[in-house]
């Protein structure tokens, strides 16, 4: 059975070998010359070609023999049947789309679903389980290499997962493909590959589970990483038309390991959700997975609670409840419950989720119908609304408000907009896909968090990515262009690893090969998409189009055919169907796309007042999920796309608001950062057909995605390699029979063989590469190889099979020849039987013969009982042996104790001896690289010295070239030296200013620093106080919003009023009506105004908590104190109010009862009509009375108008006045500053240009004294290579080791000359190009000092590389004496033996000594060279040392250069940030000034209409007079006069109200005038502050740059004298150089001949070598066999021992059995009756020797039982010793990481102390003065908090009471159109008037009475005010003086209160002019303690 099913798995995995090696398909192929041709159906079919016309070939197709003419183009060559069903289809000899497709096709059909392409896994979807994941099959890829297994996904896991191990390197696996081509299932196997091989609980397992299963499904971190996938799954499969679990979105998992390979944690991400799947499918396609399981599987108590209903109810399920074949959704429900309680999460967290899932398919029910005749939208059912209200804890309403009529920002105001169906059915699915998409993002991060519980730190990771491969639909959208982009960059990561992989290859194998980067071929079209600028790409022009207001998705389009339209990868549709279509061509192909909708697909945006709804949720769960409101895109930013509103409007989000486009390619970057960071597998998933069938393959379809999964374009890209490659060894046996003849017989390298023979095939040299090891070949020439292969065995095998024949044939003929023979025989001997048959002796014979076998039974006898005898002395013998090996074993088990002791000091020493071992074998290893580096290098120099040869005449040459230019430098020089002149006259001028202008600078930098601290000390007090207003801003903006519903509410009211005015009109007659109206309206008036009372104070109390919150708690309780003490002061103020108002109410109320008195009295008295006459004459008198008051009244008032005109006209004057001089203030400062940056400016010009000229002569004089000092260093080089060349030859005569030490450094030398060489090359173009650019770029020379000092470091740097290099060559020449002085003991103990070697050495030496001669006599010349070499490294030494300082002038010259920078640039920042303070201000004192002007405009329409009045009273009053001297019909109507004068009296007290309201108006905004007076005032001081502050900057800067110029002039100076010493040395070195010219020369000659001598003896040397090398390997192989033969030796004579031992004890057992015998023979014969006995003593021996042989069996068995636990105790040993060695390596590894752990441990330490010290020492001064001036800062703190706190309170008071003015005065214009009204009716009414005359005169004089007093109480209110004033300033005063009197002189005395003028306005002056005071000395600074 165990075989079957092997073979089953192995079917599915391995190829058929018979397949393979058929003989007939290969003789097919040679025979019919196959090909392959395209077909429509199949892709490509098999064909064998016929006849070939030119271009043109005639082809029979292999299927069905029909003959098709094709293009030669469109034929693809046919691979071997030997590369038939290959594992990696990069090894097939012709690479091509038709081999590849047919390949993986015969593949799928075998059932091999995996298959390599280089270092691509292609997996074709097998659509059915196959038997190939199973334990078994883990087990047998684990820690197999690529090439041991056949080609499977845990085959790449395997190896990544080893990979990461062994090189520590990150790992990542890429998993692409089309939907439904097995990504997803492929990941889950690559993470249960894991989960099996790095699971740390693998010895825990079994245990647990017997245990208990729920501890089990907590415990493993594996268990969660594998249940994170249901979990995924539900929430991100789902069913489409290819793919029944189809993952809809992108993920990168990435899994951690810790150092010894356990899985730790791990990490999920996700990548491009399809979000809209939630609202809309296709027919047969379902939504997300988890709305199905959830409808599905949810109990009875549980649907309730999620509202649930059936799946048709539902209309985002737009096709119902579609079922997936073989899967129940209730049972899925159970699972992803289960995972998510594996995964941690709570029963209520996963009924939140469900919630949110339920609430997403709800939103789909509400529907929305248009009005009749309006667009808006309404709901007319609700119910759907109400569920999704429920679910996610909001209210109806404002949900309803939100949808239909969303508040929206235009502007500063916030409008209602009424919403379309089409806008609101948008906003409702908008909301949907983002619910659900924050619930997916909120599951993923809790998978992470589980995930990642653990404390062991990952080491290094494994990420998995399982993302959509490239994709070309028929309508291609935003969602396609990020995908394909996506794989644009996986591609080009790919291209880039493969083609880096392959081509790394090439160089190990020492390939000449071109670097060619194939990533870049992809970048055009990356480019094309993410190129931020210049110009910009797709997604970037995306974005700016979303700013745009009106823009459009064909705007975009539009855009970017203008930007792009040029681009290599960009164009334009051929057949225009839509302005939105653009095509891009991508790897994969062109690809149309339609940018509909691109804008809100990028933009996603949202209904935020829904969002803020959700924010603010009843469910935390919700709240949670939308926390990040804030960077929601909102209606208002759509409003702005579509109204015509300023695209600045719209950027007021910019920084919160991020488009999908920029969150994408974000994401996208870190993604390819962190793949670039790992090792790269690739895995390309294939789908075969469309139909979900297993076995079938649609060609095309495949093809396709060939070309899309970039499996194509990496054979594309094997193509410009050589991707098949064959060993050196494979080539020769496989080809060996092509070139029979070439290689000669016996031992030949590989590699030469294989040369000889490519060479005798006649290959061209491009077709094939020889590398180290390998033979490489381009694609299709091993095909070729293999077609000549297969004639030339054709030929063999036809000849040999005639041969065979030929043999047969003869053997067959011989057989028969002896058959012949043989029956002669056989007829002979018949012949001679027939004769003797009947003869008598024949006969007596035949009888006889066998009784001669009778005599030999005593002998029988005789042997048995000496056998008797050998077996009881081996029994003997093996009893004994068996005590002495049980003996033997107990001493065993003793030696076995005692070693386990010794163990471990044994193991000790075994480790340092392997420690030992593998030093010296390392060692090995690199003196073996050394020596054949020395020698590759001893070739090479050969051909360096023939080189420099020529390079010295290039040299010369070059020589006279720089001679030329040098004169044309001096004739430069000459030219500076004369504009050298011109500029010290100019520069003596500006060291005139500069000098004036340093002084100034000091002053300023001085201001500068005290301003710092001062701003230091402010800009902490700001940042508290800019969170302060931070919460207020949002706190106003909330009550803004509460007050413009007021004032809606208002304007409602307003109307309500305009129709009660209207209907006074109507029934004037009805007055008691209107009265009773009046009054309800008053009492609404009294509510919303206690209503807004309320609000203040609950406004106060959030204010009051904010601070709480905020500021600290010391700060927190004092402030307190002082606003109970402020609110106390109010609460007397309100109480004072409310009485003064309640006794005004009382007095009212006394005179309505004295009235209604007065009219009873009235009605008493009609009758009489002498009362009536004194009634009259006191109603004249009170009449008179009346007429008097309330024209004194009417002066009075006048006169207050007047003053309060002529106060606002005097500050109306003030401020403009004021402006006037702020803004001629700011002309002069913007001139001043204008002056100072053009001086500064041309300063800076100045400085540069002087900076310039000197660097440009100090670069000359630099390039001059390089190229000479190199020379001279080539020179001196050279010189002491030719004396060290020298030296050697002398050395020669003396010893063998001398001539190789001469060799070795001869070989550094040549090394150094040719460096030297190259460099001096380089360097002499550069300096040529530098002359010539001399006198072009003078003003471009900072630039150029950058560039030089760059040149200068790399130089340094390469110095340093040679000087390493030199020591490394000198390290291996000593390394290689060494090897030399051994290999000369060597010879000197052969010597005896080489006979040959000695004769050399006498050749040798005569040759020396030749060669001696000759160096003897160059040697006087290379001494007078020395000489000169001196003197010239003496002048180079100086020279270096000046360009040394001249670099650190420079240098420090750069350094101040940038400070001076960044001086700017803080100052530019310090004047821009003033600059918007000083904007600020002026913005505010605007918004004052509106306010004020439409204050004075209200006052004066106001006062108007008080005229109008007062006309019309005037005119009543005279019409009254007439009525008096008239004197008719007195007694009628009183009670319409009573009437009238009752309204006359309320019209009057309503005046007064309005009058004193208007009053403390426009104190409040005098008030409000004053401080922004002031306000100013401290601006303009700061202003000046700052003004003088940068001015004294400005002259220190001046200073500095007088003195950065004088340095420079000295350097200047300096630089001169230093090159006219340079010109005179240059001169020198020129005559120099020619002498040495001279001498090099000879020197060359001398050493040319030394080369040619040295070459003799290296080739002399390489003789010896080889000789030395043979005669120790013959030594080496002699001692060997010697040592072999001792150890036979040995073995045969133990055995020989054993062998003389046994025959002993044979001998004896013998001469035993010889005795026993002999008695027996005698008994025999003297008792023949005794053979019965015999017989049984013969049985008992018999049972004797086989119970002795039994036992003997015995006795083996237990010994080979004691053998077997003798080995099994040695194993025991072993296993102990290996132990005992990776502990202790470990233990010492340990102790080395301790130890280095210490000593840093220590090192910090002392670092820390010595810190601590510093710190101590620098800061004890610092913090005492600082912690003086916070305690000052702190105190001063507090008292701005105060006045900030009591300004803010007065301001909001101001801002309501200017609110309540505006709502009067609007009231008043109404009252005065009514009165108007009233006034023409009263001309009607004239003549009941002079009735009602007698009876208002009464009146009137009690209306005088009761005014009188009014005035009184009036008067005492005022002065219990202005009482309260005093107090308050007195405590003020009390509150400001308290703290530190004596350090703040300058502020003003609060000693005399100030005396109240005009109603108590001058009062308030006094304050407001005491407040400026207060600010001014907290500006200027006379109150902050320094």
């Amino acid at each position: 059975m165990s075989k079957k099913v092997q073979s089953e798995d192995d079917k599915f995995l391995f190829v058929d070998k018979d397949f393979l090696n058929s003989p007939m398909a290969q003789a097919d192929w040679a025979a019919k010359k196959l090909v392959w041709v395209p077909s429509e159906k199949h892709g490509f079919e098999a064909a064998s070609i016929k006849e070939e016309h030119g271009d043109e070939v005639l082809v029979e197709l292999a299927d069905n023999g029909k003959k098709v003419t094709i293009n030669k183009d469109d034929i693809q060559k046919m691979n071997p049947p030997k590369f038939s069903k290959v594992e990696d289809m990069a090894e097939l000899t012709c690479l091509n789309e038709a081999s590849v497709l047919h390949n993986l096709r015969e593949r799928y059909f075998s059932g091999l679903i995996y298959t390599y392409s280089g270092l691509f896994c292609v997996v074709v979807n097998p659509y059915k389980m196959l038997p190939i994941y199973s334990e078994k099959i883990i087990d047998m890829y684990k820690g197999k290499k690529r090439h041991e297994v056949p080609p499977h996904i845990y085959a790449i896991t395997d190896n990544a997962y080893r990979n990461m191990m062994q090189d520590r390197e990150d790992q990542s696996i890429l998993c692409t493909g089309e939907s439904g081509a097995g990504k997803t299932e492929n990941t889950k196997k690559v993470i249960q590959y894991l989960a099996v091989v790095a699971s740390s609980h693998k010895g825990k397992k079994d245990s647990s589970a017997q245990q208990s299963g729920s501890q089990f499904a907590y415990g493993e971190l594996e268990k969660q990483l594998l249940q994170a996938n249901p979990i995924l799954e539900a929430f991100g499969n789902a069913k489409t038309i290819k793919n029944d679990n189809s993952s809809r979105f992108g993920k990168f998992i990435r899994i951690n390991f810790d150092v010894t390979g356990y899985i730790v944690g791990a990490n999920i991400e996700t990548y491009l959700l399809e979000k809209s799947r939630c609202i809309r499918q296709a027919k047969t396609e379902r939504a997300f997975h988890i709305f199905y399981y959830m409808i599905a599987g949810a109990k009875d108590k549980l649907r309730e609670e999620l509202l649930l209903e059936p799946f048709s109810n539902y209309r985002f399920l737009s096709a119902g409840h579609v079922q997936i074949p073989g899967q129940q959704d209730d049972e899925m429900y159970e699972e992803t419950m289960e995972a998510m309680k594996i995964m941690g999460l709570t029963d209520e967290e996963r009924i939140e989720i469900l919630k949110v899932c339920s609430t997403v398919m709800q939103l789909g029910n509400i529907e929305f119908k248009k009005e009749r005749n309006q667009e808006q939208a309404t709901m007319p059912d609700n119910t759907a609304a109400q569920k999704v209200c429920h679910l996610q804890g909001i209210n109806v309403t404002d949900f309803t408000r939100a949808i239909l009529t969303p508040r929206i920002k235009v502007g500063r105001e916030v409008v209602q907009k009424a919403q379309t169906k089409e806008q609101a059915d948008f906003a409702i699915e908008a909301l949907a896909k983002a619910v659900f998409e924050r619930l997916f993002r909120w599951i993923l991060a809790r998978v992470n968090k589980a995930l990642d519980k653990t404390k062991r730190q990952g080491a290094s990771f494994l990420g998995i990515l399982d993302i959509a491969g490239f994709e070309i639909f028929e309508d291609n959208s935003f969602e396609q262009l990020c995908i394909n982009y996506t794989n644009e960059k996986l591609q080009q990561l790919f291209n880039h690893t493969m083609f880096i992989l392959e081509q790394e290859e090439y160089q190990r194998e020492g390939i000449e090969w071109n670097f060619i980067d194939f990533g870049l071929d992809l970048q055009p079209c990356i480019e094309l998409i993410e190129r931020p600028n210049n110009p910009p790409g797709i997604l970037a022009l995306l974005d700016e189009e979303c700013w745009f207001p009106k823009a459009t998705d064909v705007s975009f389009v539009e855009k970017l055919m203008n930007t792009q339209g040029n681009h290599v990868k960009f164009a334009k549709p051929k057949q225009l169907k839509d302005k939105t279509e653009f095509s891009i061509f991508h790897y994969a192909g062109r690809v149309d796309y339609n940018a509909t909708a691109w804008l809100t697909k990028n933009m996603d945006p949202l209904n935020d007042n829904v969002t803020a709804l959700l924010n603010n949720s009843s469910s935390p769960f919700v709240q949670e999920l939308w926390k990040d409101v804030d960077r929601v895109v909102g209606l208002d930013t759509l409003a702005k796309m579509s109204d015509s509103s300023m695209p600045s409007a719209s950027k007021t989000k910019k920084g919160m608001f991020r488009t999908v486009g920029q969150l994408y390619k974000e994401s996208l970057a870190k993604l390819m950062t962190t793949l670039h960071n790992t090792q790269p597998n690739f895995v390309r998933c294939i789908i075969p057909n469309h139909e979900k069938r297993a076995g079938k393959l649609d060609a095309n379809l495949v093809l396709e995605q060939l070309r899309c999964n970039g499996v194509l374009e990496g054979i594309r890209i094997c193509r410009q390699g050589f991707p098949n490659r064959i060993v050196f060894q494979e080539f020769r046996q496989r080809y060996e029979i092509l070139a029979a003849n070439a290689i000669p017989k016996g031992f030949m390298d590989g590699k030469q063989a294989c040369i000889l023979m490519i060479k005798h095939l006649d290959l061209d040299p491009n077709l094939y590469r020889i590398g180290q090891s390998k033979i490489f070949f381009r694609t299709g020439v091993l095909a070729q190889l293999e077609e000549e292969r297969d004639l030339k065995i054709t030929v063999i095998i036809i000849a040999f099979q005639a041969q065979a024949r030929g043999f047969l044939a003869r053997k067959a003929f011989a057989k028969r020849q002896q058959q012949l023979t043989a029956m002669k025989v056989i007829q002979r001997n018949c012949a001679a039987y027939l004769k003797l048959r009947n003869w008598q002796w024949w006969r007596l014979f035949t009888k006889v013969k066998p009784l001669l076998q009778v005599t030999r039974q005593e002998e029988e006898m005789s042997l048995k009982e000496e056998e008797l005898q050998k077996a009881k002395e081996i029994s003997t013998k093996f009893e004994s042996e068996l005590k002495e090996v049980t003996l033997k074993h107990t001493a065993v088990l003793e030696e076995r104790n005692a070693l386990q002791e010794q163990l471990q000091a044994e193991t000790e020493l075994y480790a340092e001896a392997e420690e030992m071992r593998v030093r010296l074998a390392a060692k090995k290893q690199e003196l073996e690289e050394i020596l054949h580096e020395m020698e590759a290098r001893l070739d090479e120099e050969e051909e360096r010295a023939q080189g420099l040869l020529v390079e010295k005449k290039k040299m010369q040459q070059q020589m006279q070239e720089l001679e030329e230019h040098l004169e044309e430098e001096e004739d430069a020089r000459q030219k500076l030296q004369l504009e050298k002149v011109t500029c010290e006259g100019k520069i003596k001028k500006l060291e005139d200013d500069i000098l004036v202008m340093e002084d100034h600078n000091n002053k300023l930098l001085k201001e500068r620093k005290l301003m710092e601290e001062r701003i230091a000390d402010f800009s902490s007090n700001l940042a508290e106080e800019e969170e302060k207003s931070k919460n207020l801003t949002k706190l106003k903006n909330k009550h803004e919003s509460m007050i413009s519903e007021l004032e809606v509410r208002l304007k409602k009211e307003e109307k309500c009023r305009q129709e009660l005015d209207k209907a006074k009109r109507k029934l004037e007659a009805e007055s008691n009506d209107l009265q009773e109206q009046v009054a309800d309206l008053q009492a609404q008036i009294a509510d919303l105004k206690a209503q807004l009372a309320k609000k203040e104070e609950e406004l106060q109390n959030a204010l009051a908590r904010l601070e709480d919150e905020t500021a600290q708690k010391n700060n927190a309780l004092k402030k307190i104190r002082e606003l109970e003490g402020h609110i106390s002061d109010l609460q007397e103020d309100l109480d004072s109010e409310r009485a003064a108002r309640n006794k005004a109410e009382k007095i009212k109320r006394d005179l309505g009862e004295e009235l209604e008195a007065l009219k009873s009295e009235l009605e008493d008295t009609l009758d009489t009509t002498a009362t009536q006459q004194e009634l009259r004459a006191k109603r004249e008198q009170e009449v008179n009375l009346l007429k008097r008051a309330i024209e004194e009244e009417n002066r009075t008032h006048e006169a207050q108008v007047q003053e309060m005109r002529q106060k606002h006209t005097q500050a109306v004057e003030e401020l403009t006045e004021q402006l006037e001089q702020s803004k001629r203030v700011k002309t002069n400062l913007e001139k001043a500053k204008q002056a100072l940056e053009k001086e500064t400016s041309e300063l800076i010009m100045e400085v540069r240009s002087l900076t310039q000229a000197k660097q440009d002569g100090e670069h000359k004089r630099k390039k001059v004294e390089g190229q000479l000092a190199d020379l001279q260093g080539r020179f001196n080089d050279s010189e002491k290579q030719k004396a060290e060349l020298g030296d050697r030859c002398s050395k020669i005569t003396i010893e063998l080791e001398s001539v190789t030490n001469l060799l070795n450094e001869a070989e550094g030398k040549h090394i150094k000359l040719a460096k030297d060489v190259s460099s001096l090359t380089s360097q002499l173009q550069d300096a040529q190009e530098l002359l010539a650019e001399e006198t072009r770029q003078k003003l471009q020379f900072g630039t150029k000092l950058r560039q030089t000092e760059d040149d200068k470091n790399s130089l340094q740097e390469q110095l340093d590389d040679e000087i390493e290099a030199k020591r490394t060559v000198e390290r291996h020449v000593s390394t290689l004496n060494i090897q030399l002085s051994d290999a000369k003991k060597k010879l000197d103990e052969l010597s005896g033996n080489i006979e040959l070697l000695e004769e050399g050495k006498k050749r040798l030496q005569r040759d020396l000594e030749a060669a001696n001669n000759q160096f003897e006599e160059k040697a006087s010349a290379y001494d007078k060279l020395e000489k000169t070499k001196n003197r010239l490294q003496q002048e180079l030494e100086d020279t270096l040392m000046d360009l040394d300082n001249q670099r650190q002038n420079v240098s420090n010259l750069e350094k101040k250069q940038k400070k001076f920078d960044q001086m700017l640039a803080e100052e530019k920042s310090i004047s821009s940030k003033y600059a918007e303070e000083r904007d600020r201000a002026e913005a505010e004192a605007r918004e004052k000034e509106t306010k004020a002007l439409s204050l004075a405009r209200a006052l004066e329409e106001a006062q108007d209409a008080r005229e109008e009045l007062e006309r019309a009273n005037k005119g009543l009053r005279a019409e009254m007079e007439d009525l008096i001297s008239s004197k008719d019909d007195v007694g009628k109507n009183v009670h319409e006069l009573e009437k009238s004068k009752r309204g006359l009296e309320a019209q009057v007290e309503e005046m007064k109200t309005q009058l004193e309201e208007l009053e403390d108006e426009l104190q409040a905004a005098e008030d409000a005038k004053l401080r922004l007076e002031v306000n100013m005032q401290a601006l303009k001081a700061q202003f000046d502050r700052d003004l003088q502050g940068r001015d004294e900057m400005g002259e220190e800067k001046k200073r500095q740059l007088v003195k950065q110029v004088r340095e420079l002039e000295t350097e200047l100076e300096d630089e001169r004298k230093q090159r006219v010493t340079a010109a005179a040395a240059k001169k020198k070195l020129e005559t120099d150089m020619k002498d040495l010219e001279a001498q090099i020369e000879t020197a060359n000659k001398g050493r040319d001949e030394a080369i040619k001598q040295l070459r003799k003896l290296q080739a002399q040397t390489k003789d010896f070598q080889r000789e030395l090398e043979d005669a120790r390997a013959a030594r080496e192989e002699v001692l060997t066999t010697a040592k072999e033969s001792e150890k036979k030796a040995k073995g045969l004579e133990a055995e020989l021992m054993q062998l003389q031992e046994e025959l002993a004890a044979a001998e004896r057992a013998r001469k035993q059995a010889e005795a026993e015998r002999d008695e027996l023979s005698d008994e025999l014969a003297s008792n023949t009756s005794g053979k019965s006995a015999l017989a049984d003593e013969k049985r008992r021996l018999e049972g004797k020797i086989s119970q002795l042989e039994e036992e003997l069996e015995e006795e083996q068995s237990n010994m080979e039982i004691l053998n077997d636990r003798l080995r099994k105790s040695t194993q025991q040993v072993e296993q102990l010793n290996n132990d005992l060695q990776t502990e202790r390596s470990a233990a010492q590894k340990n102790e080395s990481a301790r130890q280095q752990m210490e000593r840093q441990n220590k090192e910090l330490k002392a670092k820390l102390q010595e810190m601590e010290n510093q710190v101590k020492s620098k800061f004890k001064s610092s913090i005492s003065a600082l912690e003086a001036k916070v305690a000052q800062l702190e105190e001063q703190l507090e008292q701005e908090n105060r006045d900030k706190q009591a300004t803010a309170k007065s301001m909001r008071q101001k801002d309501k009471k200017l609110k309540d003015l505006i709502m009067q005065v609007e009231d008043e214009r109404k009252h005065a159109e009514q009165y108007k009204d009233q006034a023409e009716k009263s001309n009607a009414r004239v003549k009941q008037l002079k009735r009602q005359l007698e009876e208002s005169e009464e009146e009137s004089q009690r209306a005088t009475a009761s005014r009188r007093k009014l005035q009184r109480e009036l008067d005492e209110a005022t002065e219990a005010n202005e009482a309260m004033s005093r107090e308050v300033n007195s405590l003020k005063s009390k509150l400001r003086g308290n703290p530190e009197p004596k350090e703040r002189g300058n502020e003003p005395s609060f000693g005399s209160t100030p005396r109240r003028i005009g109603g108590g306005r001058r009062g308030v002056v006094d304050d407001a002019s005491e407040e400026e005071a207060d600010s001014q000395g907290d500006f200027n600074g006379t109150k902050s303690v320094e």
